[in-house]
């Protein structure tokens, strides 16, 4: 296996810091199937005061979240709206269809963000032989739209769309803090407009696993029902969920970090010729570029880039993705720039 040097390929490559990592090892546990793990708890509490959320429970991963709140809210046969990109539509396995028995009817959104008046244009007028709308889906941030932040007032107006046509709304919250960091608008006012929402541990915060999903009372217990049956219920918990409590106790303000570092790392791609990438489009952790002006694909750039040990995410034609995270300091996203500066000059030369 390639000696990986330098991350980028996701900040789910993130590994436990040593503060986490003994976080965990002096964790209190008890039974959380039972309500009964004392760090399971904290870190629910936490997570309740932060979105302003009435209830909350400790799944696996955010992909489960996901496919739980759909469950939750939908029937089979009913209709969820998001985004053409949304990771609920593209990267679960075709999931709501398995699990829920749900269609998801993509938006032509900009860079992951559809507007109400876009939302409104999708909403079917029900008749018997057409599915019935029952749930709006967000990305925050909008992952394939380039880690873009969806606007506050955007969201407002959505979910004002949503609720005049008794719709549901649904945040993944994969990397919401980020959003909460980069904008400078709090957790509560993004959660406001939501009966449902996630937030991810294992990506920006730095811990091995875990998700915790946020709601009314009612939509929580339907949650729980549903994880239970998905095998989701866990017992020592407070293993994992001490991690959590340390990530946001101590690494949530340092993914503004995170997104210096992702536009320094911009800025030098834009630098290198061959490479097509607009710095000011970088809002968070995410850097989008295209490589097809170097003569390779972003398969074969990704293959050399790994020759030097640096992993950057490759799709199947010339796009390429970095993340940032506390695994990547400035000094080795540098030395990234210079890899992939080598790389499309021997390109080039060839």
């Amino acid at each position: 296996m390639t000696d990986i040097r330098i991350e980028l390929h996701s900040d789910t490559q993130t590994r436990p810091t040593a503060g986490m990592r003994q976080a965990m090892a002096d964790a209190v546990v008890g039974d959380e199937q039972k309500g009964e793990d004392p760090s399971v708890n904290r870190l629910l509490d936490m997570a309740k005061e932060l979105f302003g959320k009435e209830d909350a429970v400790f799944m696996p991963s955010g992909t489960m979240c996901n496919q739980i709140s759909l469950m939750v809210h939908c029937k089979p046969g009913d209709e969820v709206l998001s985004d053409k990109t949304a990771h609920i539509l593209n990267l679960e396995g075709g999931g709501a269809a398995v699990f829920a028995g749900s269609l998801v009817r993509p938006i032509d959104g900009d860079r992951g963000i559809f507007s109400a008046q876009q939302l409104q244009d999708n909403i079917r007028v029900v008749r018997r032989h057409t599915p019935k709308p029952r749930m709006v889906a967000i990305e925050q941030t909008s992952n394939l739209g380039g880690g873009t932040i969806w606007p506050l007032e955007t969201i407002r107006e959505v979910g004002a769309v949503a609720k005049e046509n008794g719709l549901a709304m649904h945040m993944d919250g994969a990397r919401v803090l980020n959003a909460v960091v980069a904008s400078n608008v709090s957790a509560q006012d993004f959660a406001e407009p939501f009966d449902t929402l996630w937030l991810d541990l294992s990506k920006g915060l730095g811990c091995p696993f875990g998700a915790v999903m946020l709601g009314s009372k009612d939509d929580i217990d339907a949650a729980w029902q549903w994880k239970q049956r998905m095998g989701g219920a866990m017992r020592q918990a407070g293993v994992i969920a001490a991690a959590g409590v340390y990530a946001l106790e101590n690494h949530v303000d340092r993914m503004a970090e995170d997104h210096a570092n992702a536009k320094f790392f911009a800025e030098r791609l834009a630098e290198i010729p061959g490479v097509e990438i607009d710095p000011s489009g970088v809002e968070t952790n995410l850097v989008f570029f295209d490589v097809s002006k170097t003569g390779l694909t972003a398969a074969q750039v990704h293959d050399r880039l790994l020759e030097h040990g640096v992993r950057i995410g490759a799709s199947a034609g010339a796009s390429m993705r970095a993340v940032t995270h506390l695994d990547v300091s400035k000094e080795q996203l540098a030395e990234a720039a210079e890899v992939l500066s080598t790389v499309a000059v021997e390109a080039a030369a060839a």
